[in-house]
């Protein structure tokens, strides 16, 4: 209990010099309030942006491993991108998706995918330039998606090769309006195409692509009736999903086994294709976010010193001015703590104001740049508040103790006798 009433009073006094004082807790206030808007705006930015990255990788599936000709970065042990080496390297085929589908047994799910671009038409409305994606019937085995109307095709209609698709909400959008498309014909290139189901709006994402929004989807059977998918340009490609327990590296040595065998490649030759994760992506990304968080730090930690500074420095002049309240509570028993808490309280909720009025500057920040920004969503996170309120904590308790210090060893006579 004394230890509470010691806290409640130390809380009191320094509450009164913040009010009384008004001009000088803004001049503290306005240090702080810098500092912990320039570091945590950067880590809010920061920790965004990395949020709608993944978020826009999430789609590809963090346990997929992608069988195709082109990597999408430097490989394993590679520092540079040798593309020439690449160029030559055989498409993959799909009679390789058929022969690990017979022999993977780490995979959970493998499915087939090509593309092409075709102009798309419904009576007057047309779409240059319209994504076809011909898949096979393990598609929504892999990628994950929701269906707004309709539905998906059947396994029948995959292995027949049925001219039926399911299209995106943006394709639906432009070609038919506010018409149901279900059950209408559309033509891709000149070929009659059935709808039969519309997937549910996902937005755009940073890379521009993954989203099914913009999208036709096919059975890949079908497809190969209208384009060569074993072409370059049909960028034919195997998604294989790891199995319950299987790491990605495991699969990976079951994919590449099958494919080198397949391919009748030499123990010491070079793979002749590519496979691909997510973490090919996010890794590198993590490495770049973890150096700019290091240079936000410090940015962040230069202007919290001068607000520090800012804060001892008023602190100083506070206890200045009430020497003779200071010898007048030790003369009537006060300990050496309680003068001790009572600045360092002060010194502490000039911080935290300053921290919080920091903290709602960024918020309004975050609000003003989504509004902005299309399709990049800021928020502030509950770990940025945390530090944001710690920080300035931490700043308050290191500012105000050589002041609070310097209060509490005053002689109580000496104290009462000053004159200013």
């Amino acid at each position: 209990m004394k230890v509470l009433k010691i806290i409640l009073e130390s809380l009191i006094f320094a509450f009164n010099s913040v009010i009384v004082n008004r001009l000088r807790t803004i001049l503290s206030l306005l240090g702080i309030t810098i500092g912990i808007f320039a570091i945590i705006s950067v880590f809010t930015v920061i920790d965004s942006l990395e949020i709608n990255i993944r978020e826009s990788l999430s789609s590809f599936g963090d346990d997929v491993i992608y069988v195709e000709k082109w990597p999408w970065g430097p490989e394993e042990g590679q520092t540079e991108y040798p593309w020439w080496k690449y160029l030559n390297r055989p498409v993959v085929k799909y009679e390789e998706y058929e022969m690990i589908k017979l022999k993977s047994q780490r995979a959970s799910a493998i499915c087939f995918f090509a593309f092409a671009q075709k102009t798309v038409k419904y009576k007057n409305n047309n779409i240059d330039n319209a994504q076809i994606w011909g898949t096979s019937q393990e598609f929504e085995d892999i990628r994950e998606f929701e269906l707004a109307n309709g539905r998906f095709l059947t396994q029948f209609e995959f292995l027949s090769g049925r001219n039926m698709a399911v299209i995106g909400s943006t394709i639906a959008e432009k070609l038919f309006e506010n018409k149901n498309p279900v059950g209408e014909q559309i033509k891709l290139g000149g070929h009659k195409v059935t709808v039969i189901g519309v997937t549910k709006k996902e937005g755009k994402n940073m890379f521009g692509g993954g989203s099914l929004d913009e999208v036709i989807i096919v059975p890949v059977y079908y497809l190969r009736t209208i384009i060569d998918i074993r072409s370059e340009q049909a960028s034919p490609m195997i998604w294989v999903r790891a199995g319950n327990n299987v790491t990605n590296d495991e699969l990976k040595n079951d994919l590449r086994r099958i494919i080198r065998s397949d391919r009748r490649l030499r123990p010491r030759a070079e793979d002749n294709f590519a496979m691909n994760e997510v973490s090919m992506i996010t890794g590198p990304l993590a490495k770049v976010f973890k150096v700019i968080n290091i240079a936000g730090l410090f940015i962040g930690i230069f202007s919290i010193l001068v607000g520090g500074f800012g804060i001892a420095n008023i602190m100083f002049v506070s206890v200045k001015e009430r020497t003779n309240i200071i010898g007048i509570q030790k003369a009537l028993g006060a300990k050496r703590y309680f003068i001790l808490t009572q600045f360092l309280f002060e010194s502490v909720i000039l911080a935290l104001s300053g921290g919080i009025i920091g903290l709602l500057l960024v918020f309004l920040l975050t609000l003003g740049m989504t509004a902005v920004l299309n399709n990049f969503i800021v928020s502030l996170t509950a770990g940025n508040i945390v530090l944001g309120l710690t920080v300035s904590a931490l700043i308050g308790v290191i500012s105000g103790f050589a002041p609070a210090y310097s209060a509490a060893r005053m002689d109580p006579v000496t104290a009462i006798n000053t004159t200013f």
